[in-house]
């Protein structure tokens, strides 16, 4: 009898493992990538007629702020802008909303909202309150950086594991939520493309809560007075540049710090950074250099594609190591590290090939006539 009670324990373990095979091949074999994109508007009301629903999977408005440890609404027309954002469901029903919290100026907060349960759970309840009023997916936090200064915060070195609290009990109001809205709500984060960030974090722990994990592959080299120009979203680290930052740098740290493969979205920048009164020589690449403004103003795609790709003295060149275009003109003196449509469909080669989560974008109203969002989806295979 025992015998029998055994062999039927035995077989009844072996079709539990091939389900769960099964269902990790399914998984494995359905790949059907996020294109998340930030959609910021600090000073007025979003067009929804100008936000193409149909090619992203995912917004994620930022952002919001954190004031007394709670989430709460960072511009002033943030009610009407999540309406708005909802009524693109219209369009495309599978969209997902989600705010952002903190951002690069709003991370202050983090550090004092984790530090304590009672501060944990003030902020997790405010979040379940945001997400009902506004309807929202889910949450995605901006914390820039647990355990680093990022805009001169309040930082300590127990943040890593103080935020993998934060994570757990958010996962589990939302799970109880999802039972009463009927509906699937995400958590996921913004993080830092840097060794530092890694080095502070818990991630390995946070990714068990996490739906996705987007990677700010971008800001690799910036400008300084003084400093060298250099790609600042660059897929591959090119030999020269002693930064060693890229995009394909970040995500084998991310791996080795624990994250799954199909959690890890992949940052693009929709904007460039110039370096001016560079010094001549490679082109302008790898040259010391300072931190002014150009004289055509604004680095967002928009303007570059606009006012300076292809125009007057500025020649587009192209690093086949790094897979990162720039622009250079010798008479300016001015040097531009941005995406283009070849980088972007490059990265997202690469993302289809080391079946990550897919790519993220900061952010939507810096593209130019959907041109690199139509290059994601177009790279992607993705027909609209």
């Amino acid at each position: 009898m025992q015998k029998t009670i055994n062999l039927l324990l035995v077989a009844l373990a072996l079709l539990v493992a091939c389900r769960a095979v099964a269902h990790e091949d399914h998984h494995h074999h359905h790949y059907d990538p996020v294109i998340i994109g930030y959609v910021f508007s600090p000073d007025k009301p979003l067009d929804p007629d100008t936000i193409a629903a149909e090619k992203l999977t995912h917004i994620n408005y930022a952002f919001s702020n954190i004031e007394n440890g709670k989430v709460v609404n960072g511009f002033d027309f943030d009610d009407d802008n999540y309406q708005l954002l909802q009524s693109l469901k219209k369009r495309n029903p599978s969209l997902k909303i989600l705010s952002s919290v903190g951002g690069w100026t709003w991370s202050g907060g983090f550090s004092d909202m984790a530090l304590t349960p009672q501060s944990r759970q003030t902020f997790i309840d405010s979040a379940v309150a945001f997400v009902r009023r506004h309807q929202l997916d889910g949450i995605d936090i901006d914390w820039e950086y647990p355990g680093l200064t990022g805009a001169g915060n309040t930082h300590r070195p127990e943040d890593g594991v103080n935020f993998t609290q934060v994570l757990k009990g958010l996962r589990s109001a939302f799970d109880k939520l999802e039972k009463e809205l009927g509906r699937e709500l995400l958590i996921t984060i913004a993080t830092g493309g840097f060794p530092d960030y890694l080095a502070k974090s818990d991630i390995g722990n946070w990714q068990a809560y996490l739906d996705y994990i987007n990677i700010m592959a971008y800001d690799y080299n910036f400008p300084r007075d003084g400093g060298t120009t250099g790609h600042h979203t660059a897929l591959y680290s090119h030999p020269d540049d002693d930064s060693g930052q890229s995009a394909d740098a970040a995500v084998t740290h991310h791996m080795a710090a624990g994250v799954p493969a199909h959690k890890l979205v992949v940052g693009v920048a929709f904007y460039g950074r110039a370096w001016t009164e560079v010094e001549p020589g490679n082109a302008g690449l790898g040259q010391t250099a300072k931190a002014g403004q150009p004289a055509f103003g604004s680095s967002r795609y928009h303007n570059l594609r606009e006012a300076v790709i292809g125009q007057g003295d500025y020649t587009r060149h192209w690093d086949d190591l790094a897979k990162a275009p720039w622009l250079w003109s010798e008479k300016e003196r001015t040097f531009v590290s941005y995406d283009d449509p070849e980088s972007v469909a490059a990265k997202v080669k690469y993302i289809r090939e080391q079946k990550l989560g897919g790519v993220m974008f900061w952010q939507y109203t810096s593209d130019y006539n959907h041109e690199l969002l139509d290059t994601i989806n177009k790279a992607f295979g993705r027909r609209h």
